[in-house]
């Protein structure tokens, strides 16, 4: 039996995604509940990967299955493709199982030729849809840029004095068409294909082939989507917005995906075609307009929202067509939202009795809360500033940058650790490079569903759109009669979509609201505590704010970076002798302890882990010459002692050299002066549920951690002592290195506590240099040898079965644990 390749809608599910694309799927179930879908048939996403796995030829009998059910689509709809009496037209859309908003190509209006077109009524629709199509099917197909054909169009209307598309009459775009096909020649030296069955089957091999254009990769990179078979290929009978007045197009979502309002939103363009709302090129009209336009139309839509909503259970982004006055679904899918909109929307559908609790946390990326943590423009700072232009709220949060008008440049700039704004006329998919590097996104056309908005709200970017205030040139934008140019500074309130020049201060979010509802359902649910990592008090002062239930890390060494601290260091490291060395953390000490008392103030009892030194010496000496000659006069010493001191430091590989438990061995005094601060700390914040525990880092052999417990004990208790108290505290390690995993049984018996430090581990395990990686292992994940960057996502098979061996093998050395250790387990497995 020949293998099924082509599903017309009335035979596919919403389940099945993986083999019709998410936009295949849904338009089969809404086919099936009786909504007014344009009849068509979905090519599968098995044809895609056969695709590309025969060099880019397709299976046995996908043509006559084509063949087949474009006869289905023929009768249903009563027109024949390729009639000039009676036309068939098409739209060729892709469509993978994760949707993929504008990354791969979609052709309009297939089928027409200039016989088909003198066969029709309506001269002005029938021409402007023939211009549409050359212009599509030209990029997508044959390969003309974009741009090209709209100088075309953009020279038309301004020799006739035209402002808009749809003041050029049918006469000027019968021109602009035969313009259009003579650029085509002229760049391809191909005629335009006249043929319909010729562009059909050349439009399926151009979805097919934007899979994988640059765009659609750098997409599914950005957005981890792996494991698809590739896109399906939707071929549905046309409708048309563009027939005059009465007919137009429109996208909208069944929930605000910015805020996650529960109120009907979206946009829409009479005598237009879908294109025209996402592409920005003309600005839309809000979609309760409609309901004073076209009432019957907004009430069946209004209708067909609540419908969707309450089938799928989750927010929808809908894409209509009305022809004359009809009603037409093109798409659902499940919204793009904020991360503020998704809290919302899950919440309150768990109100509102559509999913419960646990549903509701699935539906939050936790990756996408991190947009509730970001920085809103400070208020006070902001009620004393212009604002120079306002435009629509595409995505919330601040942004502070460099205006920059290229998306290839905002990326250079961003990699070279400056913050950019990519302000725009509109955005294309082209400019994903640019959006993903850029703090925010500023475009004087478009509206709430445009690709900026829709990518914006993906990426967590704040994002104005449409801000007709501004005039986007070449280097600057005009606005209010001021230019601003490129590399001025500008401040973006994604939030309430206003636009100020200079750069404002932000301040740090806080978790409310439905957040802190969603956060305490999570609560119920979750095994695990979640620590912070801080080592100033106003970072623990967030964490907590935020949820932590104590402090998981303080790197100490990251309170020897500035001021008389880093000098003190210096000293300490030039110093010849014991006694200098300790003179020179003399004057730290009372640094770190003052430091230690504000983290353990704010915690308030919570758990402290202070981690003693663990960073290479050389990190703390300069490397500049410049540099080296004023440290040296700084701390008067001559400048080549100092270049001296740098060499007899230089290691060719410090990660594994003189670092961690080792500087503590080798020089005692420094784990000494780490202890006695936090002891005479922890002494005088005088909280008897303070327990600090004292992290030796980089235990690779159980006698390195006894050599430091001995010396912590020793200074612990000396300077408890002194004071006249008694303090409980633990000593532990961090298994950083594979031996000490491995023999996490004997490391146990001299530690209170350990915990793993993945970063470290995964680089002794696998062999890579963390801070080098970018020379190969991008390469690595795009040949699929790796599936993630080991450094962000943790390697479960081998740096996992290290942690996995380490936890139990330090449950069994402490043998009152073993039940905790077996209840791990079992939890684990289920």
């Amino acid at each position: 039996m020949e293998k099924k390749y082509v599903y017309d809608f009335s035979e596919g599910k919403a389940d099945m995604k993986r083999i019709l694309g998410g936009k295949g799927a849904n338009l089969a179930e809404m086919t099936s509940l009786g909504m007014p879908v344009p009849f068509g048939f979905t090519i599968a996403t098995e044809v895609c990967d056969y695709f590309y796995k025969h060099n880019k030829t397709y299976p046995h009998g996908l043509e006559s299955q084509i063949e087949e059910k474009l006869k289905l689509v023929e009768k249903k709809m009563g027109k024949a493709f390729g009639n000039p009496h009676n036309p068939l037209l098409l739209s060729v859309r892709s469509g993978a199982a994760d949707s993929m908003p504008g990354m791969m190509d979609t052709i309009l209006n297939l089928g027409l030729n200039e016989v088909v077109i003198n066969g029709l009524d309506n001269a002005r629709f029938v021409w402007d849809s023939y211009r549409r199509f050359i212009q599509m099917f030209g990029s997508v197909v044959m390969g003309v840029e974009h741009k090209e054909f709209e100088k075309i169009l953009e020279k038309e209307k301004e020799t006739k004095g035209l402002k808009l598309d749809t003041e050029l009459s049918a006469e000027d775009l019968q021109e602009i068409a035969q313009k259009y096909k003579n650029l085509v020649k002229k760049i391809t030296g191909k005629d335009f294909p006249s043929e319909p069955k010729v562009q059909l089957y050349m439009s399926i091999e151009a979805v097919f082939a934007s899979w994988n254009n640059e765009r659609a990769i750098l997409y599914r990179k950005l957005n981890d989507i792996k494991g698809l078979l590739g896109t399906a290929v939707n071929i549905q009978a046309m409708v048309f917005g563009n027939m005059g007045e009465t007919s137009g197009t429109g996208v909208c979502f069944t929930r605000n995906p910015s805020t996650g309002e529960n109120k009907f939103y979206g946009e829409y363009l009479m005598n237009a075609q879908g294109e025209d709302v996402v592409a920005g090129i003309r600005t839309p009209l809000p979609i309760e307009q409609l309901a004073k336009d076209h009432q019957k139309v907004y009430k069946e839509l209004c209708t067909i929202r609540e419908k969707l909503e309450k089938h799928f259970k989750n927010m929808q982004d809908l894409e209509f067509t009305m022809q004359e006055g009809k009603l037409f679904i093109l798409q659902t899918r499940n919204g793009k939202r904020t991360a503020a909109a998704a809290v919302r929307i899950a919440v309150e559908m768990v109100g509102e009795g559509l999913i419960d609790k646990k549903t509701a946390l699935l539906r939050v990326n936790p990756a996408t809360l991190d947009q509730l943590l970001h920085k809103q423009i400070d208020p006070m700072t902001k009620s004393k500033h212009d604002i120079a232009a306002r435009g629509l709220p595409a995505s919330p949060g601040a942004a502070v940058g460099e205006v920059v008008f290229d998306a290839k440049k905002a990326h250079e700039l961003a990699e070279e650790g400056r913050k950019v704004i990519l302000v725009r006329t509109e955005t294309s998919p082209e400019d994903l490079i640019g959006m993903n590097a850029a703090q925010g996104i500023l475009t004087s056309r478009g509206g709430m569903t445009s690709h900026a908005a829709v990518v914006a709200r993906g990426m967590g970017k704040c994002c104005i759109a449409g801000c007709a205030d501004i005039k986007v040139r070449s280097n600057y934008f005009e606005v209010g009669g001021r230019r601003v140019k490129e590399g001025d500074f500008i401040t973006l309130d994604g939030s309430a979509g206003e636009v100020y020049i200079g750069r404002m201060p932000t301040v740090d979010p806080e978790i409310s609201g439905n957040f802190g509802t969603l956060m305490e359902w999570a609560d119920e649910v979750r095994r695990l505590k979640v620590r912070t990592n801080a080592d100033v008090p106003r970072d623990a002062e967030v964490a907590l704010k935020f949820g932590a239930e104590g402090i998981g890390l303080c790197r100490t060494e990251h309170m020897f970076f500035e001021g008389e601290r880093i000098r003190a260091m210096r000293e300490m490291i030039l110093a010849h002798d014991v006694e200098g060395r300790k003179r020179a953390l003399a004057k730290l000490l009372p640094y770190q302890k003052s430091d230690f008392k504000g983290l353990f103030k704010i915690m308030k009892g919570k758990p402290v882990t202070i981690r003693l030194l663990d960073p290479p010496l050389h990190e703390f000496l300069p490397s500049d010459e410049a540099e080296i000659r004023a440290i040296a006069k700084e701390l008067g010493v001559e400048v080549e002692r100092l270049k001296e001191k740098i060499e007899s430091l230089h290691e060719m590989n410090p990660m594994l050299g003189h670092r961690g438990c080792r500087l503590g061995i080798v020089y005692p005094e420094i784990t000494e002066m780490q202890i006695r601060a936090i002891v005479e700390a922890a002494v005088e914040v005088n909280d008897s549920s303070l327990v600090p525990e004292i992290m030796i880092p980089l235990v690779g052999e159980v006698n390195e951690l006894r050599n430091q417990r001995e010396v912590v004990i020793r200074t612990a208790d000396e300077a408890l002592k002194k004071a006249g108290m008694k303090m409980k505290y633990l000593v532990g390690t961090m298994i950083e290195v594979p031996r000490g995993a491995l023999t996490a049984d004997e490391i146990a018996k001299e530690a209170d506590f350990f915990s793993f430090g993945t970063n470290d581990l995964t680089q002794m395990t696998y062999g890579y240099s963390r801070d080098d990686i970018q020379s190969f292992v991008p390469k690595y994940i795009e040949m699929g040898i790796l599936e993630k960057d080991p450094f962000q996502v943790l390697d479960q098979t081998g740096v996992g079965q290290l942690v996995e061996t380490a936890v139990k093998k330090g449950y069994e050395a402490k043998s009152q644990n073993w039940d905790l250790w077996r209840t791990w387990r079992r939890t684990k497995q289920h």
